[in-house]
């Protein structure tokens, strides 16, 4: 079983809400590949949250359980969402995406979350890197 390291926090500046308030990030080539592989969903609940940068697209092919997949642009405001993301699935590339949020299940619809908010990322700098 694998354990996202939480570096940060996602909070929806539009609707003054957290999005996660354990927020891990790959920003290597090796956490962007491994992703949520090897995470539970017992692991993966409200609060947790995984922010691949740069990215424009993910797959949940491995995943044994859904998430919600939140599209940021260079200025993290939402270009796209695609709640309820099953196991097995390629998500639509965005090429105007620069980075993507991965969720739990029902964090889009329990948010409010939509296309044109604006998501403000705060990662702790001392652990940058440990990702």
């Amino acid at each position: 079983m694998a354990v996202l390291t939480p570096r940060g926090e996602a909070f929806n500046r539009t609707r003054q809400t957290h999005l996660a308030t354990a927020l891990a990030v790959a920003d290597t080539h090796w956490t962007r590949l491994r992703g949520l592989l090897g995470i539970t969903a017992s692991d993966f609940r409200n609060g947790n949250g995984l922010w691949i940068v740069p990215c424009h697209g993910v797959h949940t092919l491995g995943m044994g359980f859904p998430i919600d997949v939140v599209y940021l642009d260079g200025t993290y405001t939402v270009v796209h969402i695609e709640p309820d993301l099953r196991p097995w699935r390629l998500a639509p590339v965005r090429l105007e995406a620069e980075s993507v949020l991965e969720l739990p299940c029902r964090a889009i619809v329990e948010t409010g979350t939509a296309v044109g908010d604006r998501i403000d990322i705060t990662v702790s700098s001392a652990a940058a890197g440990a990702g």
